[in-house]
């Protein structure tokens, strides 16, 4: 799974962070850090997967003048993109290394507003206000199911009843062998799991099945419209990826847009995009 982060060079080691209980300084310390959330989704064909697939299935349900609202966003790769293209949005993160990275990447005239805050507390925005809601980062930090629960219930009441909201998730199930084939042949004798149910630590995100997943969502009352793989195997296939050239990666994508909703692949994917509407 830390191959789809990118490492910071000359940073402090993932395991420093390991006894730091309070959330918000341990999302802090994890991206100032540890990891560079500005590139993640950039910076490689394999890694750029994720996001042009995310895209694709937001844009299904974009439409002129669309107010957007992205909740830990990051260093902002979702929220300029949709600013670029003339939409309004609102930007949420935690992580202070984040939002300095994502203030400095803001272009003149757009139509967006960067805030920091925590995705259990959207109370800034009033209810029903946003066409689009994206939840792509906080479920990968908040470890107590209550305050996932919170997430959701703000992302559903800041959402328009005909909107939608665009949840991810990583992928507990795929982890092991993404780690043991780049990054630890010896990943299945000496990794963090438990060695009966496969059960990952937590540490440094938070992990899920494919089950979970969905029973979480119905939990919350929202309905589902896509579950889908939205990076597919290109963590297994990074090298191989990365090395196609424009014409083989375009047929890769066209490949990968294929197969993505089929539930067949959904467990292959170390992220999954769940789009729904936010229920009654």
């Amino acid at each position: 799974m830390l191959r789809g982060i990118r490492l910071q060079e000359g940073k402090m080691d993932i395991q420093s962070i390991y006894g730091i209980e309070n959330e918000a300084e341990r999302v802090n310390t994890l991206y100032a850090q540890v990891f560079r959330e500005e590139t993640r989704l950039t910076w490689s064909q394999a890694a750029r997967v994720e996001f042009l697939t995310t895209v694709r299935y937001l844009e299904k349900y974009l439409r002129p003048g669309a107010k957007l609202l992205d909740v830990g966003a990051g260093a902002g790769e979702y929220s300029l993109h949709f600013a670029r293209q003339g939409y309004s949005v609102d930007a949420v993160e935690l992580a202070e290394a984040n939002v300095a990275a994502f203030q400095k990447r803001i272009e003149p005239g757009m139509d967006l507003r960067l805030r920091r805050g925590n995705a259990r507390d959207l109370s800034a925005y009033a209810g029903d206000s946003f066409d689009v809601v994206l939840l792509l980062g906080p479920l990968y930090h908040l470890e107590r199911a209550e305050d996932r629960a919170r997430a959701i219930a703000e992302a559903r009441r800041v959402c328009k009843k005909d909107g939608v909201i665009a949840f991810a998730f990583i992928s507990n199930d795929i982890v092991p062998l993404t780690e043991s084939v780049n990054c630890d042949p010896e990943y299945f004798q000496k990794g963090n799991y438990d060695r009966e149910t496969f059960r990952l630590e937590n540490f440094p995100f938070v992990f899920f099945t494919l089950d979970e997943m969905r029973a979480m969502l119905e939990e919350s009352g929202v309905e589902i419209l896509h579950a889908v793989a939205s990076d597919g195997p290109s963590e297994l296939l990074e090298k191989r990826i990365n090395g196609m050239d424009q014409a083989c990666y375009a047929q890769y994508l066209r490949w990968h847009f294929y197969t993505c909703e089929k539930p067949e692949w959904l467990g292959c994917s170390n992220h999954l995009l769940f789009l729904a509407r936010p229920g009654k």
